[in-house]
């Protein structure tokens, strides 16, 4: 029989209740605290920073803001400014130094509509470009900023056909492995996931998974893109193999069912890009891991390399909330470390142990 205890454990060490609407939370890097946003009843936003002492959260910074803030990122800012992008209800995407919250470093109209997701990168990993960020707003526009350049995008992909647009739930950076190459995927509520080339400026690969796409998130951004991961509303998540290109086939994928509700999200770990984690609507968090094949491609009868999908493991899950887990953030500075927030108005400090042996 397996012993259990064997397997990673998924322990929430420390719980706290708020009086708002959780909508995301992220490690500030290089510290023991961590930083949660959302919507009070009045509709208001509030940022809160928790430090992390003795297995316990203490809140040490709190501040109002005029209008809710729905997602942040660290990830165009240098680990010595650590300077925090958030993106608002109204479509504002700002900047704020953390250290002085009352007024932002900066602040654009970035859409017409709520800014649904952003992402950031090129601010913390030595030759990997520009620091930009990415936001994907309820208008169907996707667009890059740099925070260097003042009311403009640098880049703006938009709908084809505007009254026709969809609505851009997630959006991620990845395969910017030297100073030219950068790619950002998106996806969209009806199942449209669509992979931008930045050095091209070109739609370098689009598929349609049938499923509103939640979340989605390259194994790693400074690398070569190599593996994809996306979630959907009905208990499914895909993983793209984008290591090999099949002119009419594309990527090789798998699928998989998990949480028998919204996959609300996907985390892979810093310190191992094999091992990731799902958040369920259903209060659940799932910890997998990628097992490549023996080879990783394969000639068709036309002599031309088709990628070879792997495997996934489910190395353990646990239900920690009544309602959906709607954001994760590893610790980048501390293996098995995480913060999540729920939509029962609580955020959790985890611990997630024996990674090391993965």
């Amino acid at each position: 029989m397996e012993n259990k205890l064997e397997k990673p454990q998924i322990i929430a060490l420390a719980e706290k209740p708020v009086t708002y609407n959780l909508f995301d939370g992220k490690w500030i890097p290089c510290s023991a605290k961590y930083i949660v946003m959302g919507c009070k009843p009045d509709n208001r936003g509030i940022v809160q920073i928790y430090e992390l002492t003795s297995g316990e959260s203490s809140l040490i910074f709190e501040t109002v803001k005029d209008l809710p803030i729905k997602c942040c990122t660290f990830g165009a800012s240098s680990l010595k400014q650590r300077h925090l992008a958030t993106g608002g209800f109204t479509g504002k995407l700002e900047i704020w130094d953390i250290e002085h919250m009352k007024d932002p470093l900066y602040s654009v109209d970035a859409h017409k509509e709520i800014i649904n997701s952003i992402d950031g990168f090129g601010g913390q990993t030595v030759g990997c470009g520009a620091p930009e960020i990415v936001t994907g707003g309820r208008d169907g526009f996707v667009r890059v900023w740099d925070p260097r350049q003042k009311d403009k995008p640098v880049v703006a992909m938009e709908p084809t056909d505007i009254n026709q647009k969809r609505d851009c739930w997630t959006v991620t950076f990845g395969n910017s492995y030297n100073n030219e190459e950068r790619v950002v995927c998106a996806g969209y509520d009806n199942g449209d996931i669509k992979m931008f080339d930045l050095k091209n400026m070109s739609v370098r690969w689009e598929t349609n998974i049938k499923n509103g796409v939640c979340c989605i998130e390259f194994d790693r951004k400074e690398i070569e893109m190599n593996k994809l991961v996306a979630t959907t509303l009905e208990a499914k998540f895909y993983v793209w193999d984008l290591r090999t290109h099949h002119a009419s086939r594309g990527f090789t994928s798998l699928k998989e069912k998990a949480h028998k509700s919204t996959v609300w999200a996907v985390r892979h770990l810093p310190q191992n890009r094999d091992l990731f984690m799902t958040c369920g609507g259903n209060g659940s968090l799932c910890l997998w891991q990628y097992n490549y094949p023996d080879k990783r491609w394969r000639e068709d009868a036309e002599g031309k390399e088709v990628g070879v999908v792997g495997t996934l493991s489910l190395l353990q899950n646990v239900t920690l909330a009544t309602q959906p887990i709607s954001s994760f953030h590893w610790c980048p500075d501390k293996l098995g470390l995480a913060v999540a927030t729920s939509f029962d108005q609580t955020h959790r400090v985890i611990i997630v142990t024996k990674l090391n042996l993965y």
